[in-house]
């Protein structure tokens, strides 16, 4: 954990002991509940900014975390990293509530959380991470400049012998693509609309086990964002073949969106 994101933590946790404490809230669980989400919930730079100290949070998976119902079916990046985020810092209050004996725990270990309490929670909606005051760039940019790479490298093949335009241009948009999370999180803080980017059927599922981690979301949209810009680049060389009713021809097996794999 980062230093940033392990000082945030702990002014949620200290935030919840004077709620507790000094304002005499008689409510552990609703308590910590609100007060992780009133301290946590970022705008789409603030969580990109977060991700920038601790870009391990881009390994973070969906799994029953999410809590806002417009994010459940297909959670954008943002909401995937955020439930973590706020997941994590309500498990360590319920933990402090434990060790001031505000919440107990039964004989294996699991805290207790009244059902009146539980049946209080109220409904959570996330931040809009698609809306950010910093555009999405493409020019003097790391995207831009990953972009560019790519076109070199694929017009350099292309006219160098004779290729599949079509084959050539999923080989290099995947060769091209950021997969690591240390990789992607500069690029978050440099375009944090990225972060409102969902899976949208572009990936294979049954290549992962449960669900997607957020920067494989990430990554296959870059793929083929850059995909699309190679095959624009190929019809431009007149490398590619069409049909009779200006339908891109391509192989039988490639048909559907790529995926990552």
């Amino acid at each position: 954990m980062s230093q940033k994101l392990a000082e945030l933590l702990d002014r949620v946790r200290l935030q919840y002991i004077h709620a507790m404490k000094v304002e005499g809230s008689t409510e552990p669980y609703l308590t910590a509940h609100r007060i992780a989400h009133q301290m946590l919930m970022p705008t789409p730079e603030e969580l990109a900014d977060i991700i920038q100290s601790d870009p391990k949070l881009l390994a973070a998976r969906a799994a029953d975390l999410i809590e806002d119902p417009l994010e459940i079916e297909n959670p954008s990046v943002g909401a995937i990293v955020y439930s973590n985020l706020f997941a994590a810092a309500l498990e360590g209050l319920l933990a402090v509530a434990v060790n001031h004996d505000w919440l107990e725990v039964d004989a294996e270990g699991q805290i207790l959380v009244s059902a009146e309490e539980l049946d209080r929670v109220p409904g959570i909606k996330y931040t809009d991470f698609s809306e950010s005051q910093i555009k999405l760039s493409h020019t003097q940019s790391i995207l831009g400049r990953l972009f560019a790479e790519a076109e070199n490298d694929f017009l350099q093949q292309l006219n160098s012998a004779p290729h599949d335009a079509y084959q050539l241009a999923l080989q290099v948009s995947s060769d091209h693509t950021l997969f690591a999370p240390e990789e992607l999180a500069p690029l978050l803080k440099e375009n944090p609309l990225l972060l409102g980017l969902r899976a949208d059927d572009l990936v294979d599922e049954d290549m992962f086990e449960g669900d997607l981690p957020a920067g494989i979301v990430i990554s296959v949209h870059l793929t083929e964002m850059l995909l699309q810009q190679l095959l624009d680049i190929a019809q431009a060389e007149g490398a590619l073949a069409f049909d009779s009713v200006g339908e891109m021809i391509v192989p039988d097996d490639d048909e559907d969106n790529p995926t990552v794999h």
